[in-house]
């Protein structure tokens, strides 16, 4: 073979590579951003998004989906940039990032996977302590990543924000009003712990805040709890001369008697 057809063969594989790759696409055609707000003011988040694979897509999707070695940036560059996380705070930072791209289905005639993100992001509120063993949540807005527009932030199309509180908590405002559950305002959100806004929500004036009354068991929890948090091993000899000097005050007061 000539050195010419062989350049001709080169040229041809490389064209076949280059319109087979345009030809794949993907498309995002739903989010969904499940936020668990903890009492630590960490929040879990669990963002799924449902991807239509076309059919020129099938192979290079499974093929990604077995290299476990792919980074967030990557699968983006293969889905594009609509795969992103969209609750970060860069000052504090995020840990346990995990990136799970699902298997394809079969809906409605299309191929569609749910590729999931899910990471536990710091500082998503903050906390004051406004009574004895009461707590008040303010939702940090800053650590929102969604869409722009000309009034700020926004839910792009098809995206669903749901926002869940730590158990034993009560919201105590909230705004724009959710759309799930609806009319849960006309109780004061009582026995709500989840509330959800779909597409279009404008968040440029987004408020979220919720109390915890902690009970008196919960107090002295805590309190040993930040006694072995700052002495470490050392915190049980504390507890230990806690403990003595109640049972000798106790001694004392009866010897009295």
């Amino acid at each position: 073979m000539g050195r010419h057809a062989i350049l001709y063969v080169i040229l041809a594989v490389m064209a076949a590579a280059l319109i087979h790759t345009a030809s794949a696409s993907y498309t995002v055609s739903g989010i969904k951003v499940n936020v668990t707000l903890n009492s630590n003011t960490t929040a879990s988040v669990n963002e799924s998004f449902e991807v239509i694979v076309s059919p020129q897509s099938v192979n290079q999707y499974l093929t990604s989906r077995e290299a476990l070695n792919l980074t967030l940036s990557r699968w983006q560059q293969i889905i594009g940039p609509e795969l992103q996380r969209n609750i970060i705070n860069p000052k504090a930072g995020s840990y346990d990032f995990r990136l799970l791209p699902g298997p394809i289905i079969q809906q409605y005639g299309k191929n569609i996977s749910y590729v999931v993100l899910q990471y536990v992001v710091k500082n998503v509120t903050s906390l004051n302590q406004t009574a004895p063993r009461t707590f008040e949540y303010k939702f940090n807005t800053s650590v929102f990543n969604f869409a722009n527009g000309a009034n700020g932030q926004f839910l792009p199309p098809n995206t669903t924000l749901t926002l869940t509180i730590p158990q034993g908590a009560e919201i105590k405002s909230v705004y724009p009003l959710p759309d799930l559950p609806p009319y849960a305002f006309t109780n004061g959100y009582k026995n709500v712990t989840t509330v959800s806004w779909d597409s279009g929500e404008p968040l440029s004036k987004f408020t979220f805040d919720f109390v915890i009354k902690q009970s008196i068991g919960g107090e002295v929890t805590s309190f040993f709890s930040a006694v072995y948090g700052e002495a470490g091993i050392y915190s049980y000899l504390v507890i230990a001369i806690v403990i003595l000097a109640i049972i000798f005050y106790i001694y004392l007061k009866v010897g009295a008697r």
